[in-house]
């Protein structure tokens, strides 16, 4: 979808996205009377479940769920799913207390204790049945700046931490300036912009932070920022202050860098630069490994790989959804989406948006999982 219809869509709050995920529907039910869904093509009733599901969470894949429901609603009239894009941290806690019949998160379900509490336990325990992450988007996390003059930028892991933890404060820092040697860095003050909800972007950039230069920034991983900086709300929050603002700099999702025309910096760990890429990115999925057991699909990514042209600053939004529904008249449309969602022509479309298309490995265990779905 065009940069014009994105804005569209970004206009409306509750967006209906349409057909699905509400995968088992744990959450509120709010069903409204539709009618038999439209046909498009080849689509027929078997393919178009006609409802009304209800999601929350990430704001990293709103871009991508929003084309995917235009594209799903555009041949199946007659579902509808309403998706606000309030943060994964946001999501998870929804999703949990029944309050929506999914959640998007850019983290899966903590398997650990944390504030007393395992989140994976408890999204069960609100099921009645296994809680899924399906992977569904892949967002690459960009190192996004504002800085008048220099059109290229490379950073490392350890520069990257100390600029954002405040050891690092001005553009012509000399550590900064020994890794973009022929760059004229200006005098400059660094404005560091974090997001002040809690995250799933920002767990997976401290997840990079704490792999890759572990000794520039020690603190464990969070969906909470612990470092330096101004707070602003969800991935259009920090995008836009950057875009207002020379000298500023954020982690953002790569498709917010992009509709704000921010600067992008490549990403050295240590095997080179590495540019932003569709192909980067998927790179560096490829070398995941699945920690979640059977359909559970929850991944455990690579952060610190130093492999020739693999983009290692990414995350992977997940689909969090009920095994089991509590509703079975939820069942075929929550299918009908995610497999539209996941389908290779979907994901390849999602890349003009600025995410990466699911590795086809990941692609075929997230069909099965999605076929498993009772």
């Amino acid at each position: 979808m065009k940069t014009q219809s994105r804005q569209r869509f970004a206009s409306i709050t509750g967006v209906a996205l349409v057909g699905a995920l509400a995968l088992s529907a744990c959450g509120s039910d709010n069903n409204a009377a539709t009618t038999p869904a439209a046909s498009n093509g080849a689509a027929n009733a078997a393919d178009c479940p006609t409802g009304t599901l209800n999601g929350e969470g990430s704001s990293a894949q709103k871009n991508a769920i929003e084309e995917a429901i235009r594209t799903f609603q555009e041949k199946c009239s007659g579902a509808t799913v309403n998706y606000a894009a309030t943060g994964s941290g946001a999501g998870i806690k929804q999703f949990i207390a029944g309050q929506v019949n999914f959640g998007g998160s850019d983290s899966a379900l903590k398997t650990k204790v944390k504030d007393g509490k395992i989140e994976a336990d408890d999204a069960a325990k609100a099921c009645g049945s296994p809680a899924w992450n399906l992977p569904m988007v892949t967002g690459p996390v960009a190192f996004a700046y504002n800085l008048k003059g220099v059109d290229k930028l490379i950073i490392t892991p350890e520069v990257a931490a100390k600029i954002f933890n405040g050891v690092i404060t001005k553009w012509n820092d000399p550590a900064v300036v020994a890794i973009n040697k022929g760059v004229a860095l200006p005098d400059k003050a660094i404005k560091v912009f974090f997001r002040s909800d809690d995250s799933g972007t920002t767990d997976n950039f401290t997840k990079w932070l704490n792999a890759a230069a572990p000794a520039a920034w020690p603190a464990e991983p969070a969906k909470k920022w612990t470092g330096k900086g101004e707070g602003k709300p969800q991935n259009t929050g920090v995008a836009t202050a950057v875009k207002d603002t020379d000298g500023g700099v954020t982690y953002t999702e790569w498709s917010f860098a992009k509709d704000n025309k921010l600067g992008i910096a490549q990403i050295d760990n240590g095997g080179g630069p590495v540019e932003l890429s569709a192909d980067s990115v998927g790179k560096s999925v490829t070398t995941a490994k699945q920690v979640g057991t059977g359909n559970d699909l929850s991944l455990k990514l690579d952060y610190a790989t130093k492999e020739a042209g693999a983009y290692p600053v990414l995350l992977v939004t997940y689909e969090i959804v009920c095994s089991k529904a509590k509703d079975p008249s939820k069942v075929a449309l929550t299918k009908a989406f995610l497999k539209h969602f996941s389908s290779a022509e979907t994901q390849k479309s999602l890349e003009a948006l600025g995410y990466a298309p699911l590795p086809g490995a990941v692609q075929t265990k997230v069909t099965a999982a999605i076929e498993a779905l009772s």
